[in-house]
């Protein structure tokens, strides 16, 4: 599938209307500008891609709102070369803004379907996040530690493993909550043993893990 003029022109509008809601970070905006956001999707909404919705994608899962992927984005304050581990790769789509951002990105997916599709269809685009199957919950210990760290699910508590993996002065940025909600949260380490929790706005995503979460 092509990437057009007019699709990068509905990127732009795009970038344009997620600013008007609030965000000002010239890094995030370039990113939801650039990464063709409709080769993600199933062919079914690909008439929708530049509406700022998310969408269904396999395995029960969605394609996150725009806004909801430069809103966690702007929070990580990420800086070129920044070593962020992302949990829940998803369609990729969140990946490939934080690789367009400058971040090397360590990304873990637990539904093996959307592992596999992304595994070889974020090359094909020039993305090349380091790439993992397994437990979102228990990070990567033996990578860390991470300058930033983002869940891209909702979580029902903050997993003490992945702050573990913050380096001092590292942002996590996670939604945690139940399944009728999360509280955008970010978590800062001060020190060794010190962390700094701050609450922001209400989003709704999906969990985490079925099998630990409601």
């Amino acid at each position: 599938m092509d990437d057009t003029y007019k699709h990068k022109g509905l990127r732009k509008k795009l970038a344009a209307e997620i600013a008007a809601r609030g965000i000002s970070d010239d890094q995030v905006l370039n990113a939801i500008a650039s990464v063709p956001r409709h080769l993600f999707m199933d062919t079914a909404f690909l008439a929708f891609a530049y509406q700022d919705k998310a969408f269904p994608i396999d395995a029960g899962q969605t394609i996150s709102q725009p806004f909801t992927v430069a809103y966690q984005s702007e929070l990580l304050q990420v800086e070129k070369g920044d070593k962020v581990l992302e949990i829940g790769t998803g369609s990729g789509y969140q990946t490939s803004v934080l690789i367009e951002m400058g971040a090397k990105v360590y990304t873990i997916e637990r539904q093996k379907t959307l592992y596999d599709k992304a595994r070889h269809f974020l090359p094909s685009l020039g993305y090349n996040p380091k790439m993992f199957y397994g437990d979102g919950y228990k990070g990567l210990p033996s990578f860390a530690p991470f300058d930033k760290v983002i869940v891209t699910a909702g979580a029902p508590f903050i997993p003490e493993d992945l702050t573990k993996q913050l380096r001092v002065g590292g942002i996590m940025v996670i939604p945690v909550g139940n399944d009728k909600g999360q509280v955008m949260t970010t978590i800062i380490r001060t020190s060794e043993n010190s962390f700094e929790k701050t609450e922001l706005e209400n989003f709704r995503f999906v969990p985490l893990l079925g099998d630990k979460a409601w």
